[in-house]
């Protein structure tokens, strides 16, 4: 039974750290990328999925990112500040109010996707499962994704590539062959029994791989996971000179 959420949660939070100085004075997820933001680029796609509503959290520089979401006329755009970072867990954990019972999209706003013939975030909806999954992620085989360089890699997977398969972690060694790349269907009653307030998703994803209930499908396009000033540059020149990702 596939699902198509009709709402979903933006994390955009983060200090970045890594991209300082760019950071200093602009958002990470407001910097642009094949000249437009990393974050418009995340509501866009989530517009064409059909998503009506998307929770957005911020905290550093939170005024930069409420500004500039309401410029826009759709999604509906809630933003979800937090007083303290909350991590990705954490901030989802935050938003529920906002989030409603059915699943939702989560999506990072620092990993920019191009999709193939069919988007990325329909994939993902066409090939959840409501009863037997809780999570459904995208990964990238970690040879192919961009600005993930000396990675190790997130997962291993059990069935077909072109269809979605059972997530491992736990026990394994590195390198694993996919990474995470961005985008996910979660529920949000899964984030209901923690108790602690700031908490990464790895606790969500390690609860549903116990249940053997953790799935991903692999994306069929390209993606750059946008880390530092140098993975943002090497990100638009090629897309500048037509390289592709």
């Amino acid at each position: 039974m596939s699902v198509m959420p009709h709402t979903a949660f933006v994390l955009a939070a983060g200090h970045g750290m890594r991209m300082r100085p760019l950071t200093l004075e602009t958002a990470k997820p407001l910097l642009k990328v094949g000249g437009e933001t990393m974050l418009d680029q995340v509501l866009d796609r989530l517009i064409e999925a059909g998503v009506e509503r998307a929770i957005v959290n911020a905290h550093y520089k939170a005024e930069q990112i409420e500004a500039h979401v309401k410029k826009r006329s759709a999604p509906q755009i809630i933003i979800s500040k937090e007083d303290v970072l909350l991590d990705t867990g954490g901030g989802i954990k935050h938003a529920l109010p906002h989030l409603g019972n059915d699943p939702v999209f989560a999506i990072n706003s620092d990993l920019p996707w191009r999709d193939g013939t069919v988007p990325a975030l329909k994939r993902l909806a066409q090939a959840f499962d409501v009863e037997k999954m809780d999570c459904l992620l995208l990964l990238m085989p970690l040879e192919k994704a961009r600005g993930f360089k000396g990675a190790k890699g997130d997962f291993f997977m059990n069935g077909a590539i072109n269809n979605a398969g059972e997530l491992r972690r736990k026990n394994t060694d590195a390198p694993r062959p996919y990474v995470f790349v961005s985008a996910q269907i979660v529920k949000p009653q899964l984030y209901t029994g923690i108790s602690e307030t700031v908490f990464s998703n790895n606790k969500i994803w390690d609860a549903a791989e116990e249940k053997g209930r953790l799935f991903g499908i692999i994306h069929d396009a390209a993606c750059y996971h946008v880390g530092t000033p140098e993975d943002l540059a090497d990100a638009n020149r090629r897309l500048d000179e037509h390289v592709g990702w």
